[in-house]
């Protein structure tokens, strides 16, 4: 049996766990095996999916609640917050795992697509993460964690890719930034680039691309992230702030 390490509190909230492969569904039975209850957002998912998943995490013991929500709804963060407390309680673990991603380029960006990618992957992360903030301040809590995902945007180029890493990259300043305010109230802040992981969006064709690139033989896995997620939220990882952990398994950018 994994032994189960000192978690500052036992719920977690995590957003964008909608299929069996997402970084996000990974997270959430990592949490689950160390103890912690689950609440997840969701969207556009299979129901029956969605419903044996939460049975699958509350057969390890633990409480599994969930909300499907579109992230592009300016209310999101707000709505999020009400139900997990509705449902179970304030967390004291945040995972900004969900992301909107339209292959675009200079030839095809556009306002729409600029906006649609904003909405999600700044607007919904930033505002869970004050929001968060503004309630743990007002709770009986005195340990917190915000892990937000990032993709590697500022160790490279992503051709084709303009608002996803403009927004993504995004995250990185916010997140430094964020630390710093919220240090003082014993929240760590702290950011997971996982590098390219074989998760819903990869096909066979990216993998072969992809694979001569990782000098330990292979593509990072959701599971890889997610132990990386774990370790951040643990007390081990109290001092721990500021910091984006580029997580890559050696990934040969170029």
């Amino acid at each position: 049996m994994e032994s189960k390490r000192q978690v500052p509190n036992n719920i977690a909230l995590v957003t964008g766990a909608s299929s069996p492969r997402d970084i996000g569904t990974a997270i959430c039975r990592k949490f689950a095996s160390q103890g912690l209850s689950i609440f997840f957002t969701y969207w556009k998912a299979d129901p029956a999916w969605i419903e044996e998943f939460q049975q699958t995490i509350t057969n390890m013991g633990v409480r599994c609640e969930s909300l499907e929500i579109d992230l592009s709804n300016p209310n999101a963060a707000y709505e999020i917050l009400d139900s997990v407390e509705t449902k179970v309680r304030f967390p004291s673990i945040l995972i900004n795992n969900a992301a909107h991603s339209k292959s675009d380029g200079y030839l095809h960006l556009d306002a729409q697509t600029l906006d649609h990618h904003y909405a999600v992957n700044m607007r919904s992360t930033f505002l869970l993460c004050v929001e968060f903030a503004r309630r743990f301040e007002k709770s009986d809590l005195d340990t917190g964690r915000i892990i937000n995902l990032t993709s590697g945007q500022d160790l490279g180029p992503m051709p084709g890719e303009l608002a996803y890493a403009a927004t993504k990259g995004a995250i990185s300043a916010f997140t430094r930034s964020l630390s710093q305010e919220l240090a003082p109230l014993g929240i760590t802040v702290n950011a997971v680039n996982p590098g390219p992981t074989d998760s819903t969006w990869m096909t066979d064709e990216i993998r072969e691309q992809l694979l001569p690139k990782f000098p330990m033989g292979r593509i990072g896995l959701p599971e890889d992230v997610a132990q990386t997620i774990a370790f951040l939220a643990s007390e081990e990882a109290k001092w721990i702030t500021g910091q984006i952990i580029n997580s890559e398994g050696g990934f040969i950018r170029g």
